[in-house]
C-alpha cells in the first residue's frame, strides 16, 4: 500500500520537530498549572504567554517560508494577513465584553460609545459568534491574498516589484486602520478583552490552553507545509522558484500555483494572528507596520530559507533575542543589531542556521551510509565487481 502523504513527507528531522513541539506544548502548561509557585521547574504564567507569542510568530515564519523558500515569492507585506486575522479575533473578543465595558453598553464597544456611534457597523455583525469569527480569520486574509495575487500574478509581477507592492498594500492598511472612523478603534486598536468561549482570558488555565492550541496549530501548519513541499506540487513550486519562465513553457499554469500557495500562506498567517491576540491582549494598527513584515522575513533568513524547521527556529531565536536585548541598556540599539544580524547571516550563513547545518551534515551522512553498505557487503561475502579482461 502507498503510505499516507503525511507519513511519507516526514523524515527524521521533521518527526523530531513535531515531537519536540508536542512535548513543549504539553509540558509547559502542565508545569505552570500543577507545580507550586517558587518551584525550580514551575513556568510562570507570563512566560507561558510570552512563549505562546513566539509560537505564533513561528507559524507566521512558516507561512513566509512556504512562499519565499519554495516558490520564490518574497512578500514584504505578510504582516497584513497576520494583523487581519488578529483583528477578526479581536472583534469577537470585543463583542464578548458586553455591558462590562467602561460605558456599560451591551452592544457597542467602548471606543464606539466614546466616538458617539449610534449603532454597530454592518461588518461587525456575526462576530458575537466564535464560529463566525474563526471563519473570518481564514476568509478575510485569504480573500485579500486571492484578490491581490490574482491581479499581481496574472500581470506577471515578480521579484522586487512584487515585494514593493506587498509592502505598499500593508502600508495602505496601516493608514486605513489608524482612522477613528474606520470602525476598528483607531490608534488604540482593540483591547481590554474579558472572555474567550466563556473563559477568562487572564486566567492561568486559559493561557495554558491557548499555548497548547498554538503549539497544535504550529504542528498542523508544519505538516501541511511538509505535505505540500514533499509532493508533486512542491516540485512544481521549486521549479517556479528556480526557473519560472521555463516552467511556464513546459505547460504549467504558473499563476495558478503561485496563487494557491500565496492564498494558503495568508490563511496560515491569519491563524497565527488570531492565536496571538488573546495571549498578548491587544491588537492595533502597529501590527500592519511594514517593518514587522520585513522583520518576519529576517526570521526566515536567519533560520534557513527553504527548510521550514529553520523558519520556525529563526522566529523563536530572533524574538527571544529581541526580548532579551530590548529590556536592558541595549534597547535603543536593537534595530541596528537586527540589521547587523541579517547582514552577517547573508554574508557568512547564506543558507541560514539549519540550511548551513544540512550542507555540512549531508555529505558526512552520505559517506557514513556508503561505508556501512560497503561493510555489510564484505560481511556477506560480496566483493566489488571486477572489470572484464
Amino acid at each position: 500500500m502507498t503510505p499516507h502523504i503525511l507519513t511519507r513527507s516526514l523524515d527524521r528531522a521533521a518527526t523530531a520537530f513535531v515531537l519536540l513541539v508536542a512535548a513543549v506544548g504539553v509540558l509547559i502548561p502542565l508545569s505552570n498549572l500543577l507545580l507550586p509557585q517558587g518551584s525550580m521547574f514551575q513556568v510562570p504564567t507570563y512566560l507561558v504567554a510570552l512563549w505562546g507569542k513566539y509560537v505564533c510568530y513561528a507559524i507566521l515564519a512558516l507561512s513566509i517560508d512556504l512562499i519565499w523558500g519554495y516558490c520564490g515569492i518574497l512578500s514584504l507585506g505578510h504582516g497584513a494577513f497576520f494583523a487581519l486575522g488578529g483583528y477578526a479575533m479581536g472583534m469577537y473578543l470585543m463583542r464578548q465584553i458586553g455591558s462590562r465595558g467602561v460605558y456599560g453598553n451591551p452592544i457597542l464597544p467602548d471606543f464606539m460609545v466614546f466616538l458617539n456611534w449610534d449603532k454597530l457597523p454592518w461588518y461587525w455583525y456575526g462576530f458575537d459568534k466564535f464560529a463566525f469569527a474563526a471563519l473570518m480569520v481564514l476568509v478575510v486574509p485569504g480573500l485579500l491574498a486571492f484578490c491581490f495575487g490574482w491581479l499581481a500574478f496574472r500581470s506577471r509581477v515578480t521579484g522586487v516589484y512584487l515585494s514593493i507592492i506587498t509592502q505598499a498594500m500593508t502600508y495602505a492598511l496601516l493608514l486605513a486602520f489608524f482612522r477613528n472612523d474606520f470602525g476598528f478603534g483607531g490608534n488604540n486598536g482593540l483591547t481590554d478583552f474579558k472572555d474567550i468561549l466563556g473563559f477568562n482570558v487572564q486566567a492561568e488555565g486559559t493561557r495554558a490552553a491557548l499555548f497548547l492550541l498554538s503549539c497544535l496549530a504550529l504542528i498542523i501548519a508544519f505538516l501541511i507545509c511538509r505535505a505540500i513541499v514533499s509532493s508533486k506540487l512542491g516540485k512544481v513550486l521549486i521549479a517556479v522558484r528556480d526557473a519560472e519562465s521555463r516552467t511556464r513553457f513546459l505547460g504549467y499554469r504558473v499563476e495558478s500555483y503561485k496563487l494557491f500557495v500565496f492564498t494558503l500562506s495568508a490563511c496560515m498567517a491569519g491563524v497565527a494572528g488570531a492565536l496571538y491576540v488573546p495571549q498578548v491582549g491587544i491588537i492595533n494598527p502597529s501590527e500592519f507596520a511594514p517593518a514587522n513584515s520585513i522583520e518576519a522575513v529576517i526570521w526566515v533568513a536567519v533560520g534557513g530559507r527553504g527548510t521550514l524547521i529553520g523558519a520556525a527556529l529563526g522566529a523563536v531565536v530572533v524574538n527571544y533575542a529581541k526580548t532579551l536585548f530590548t529590556s536592558g541598556p541595549l534597547a535603543p540599539y536593537w534595530l541596528f543589531m537586527l540589521g547587523a544580524l541579517f547582514i552577517l547571516v547573508t554574508l557568512l550563513l547564506p543558507k541560514g542556521i539549519v540550511g548551513t547545518f544540512n550542507s555540512w551534515w549531508e555529505p558526512r551522512r552520505s559517506t557514513g551510509i556508503a561505508a556501512d553498505e560497503a561493510s555489510a557487503a564484505r560481511e556477506d561475502g560480496i566483493s566489488a565487481a571486477k572489470m572484464a579482461e
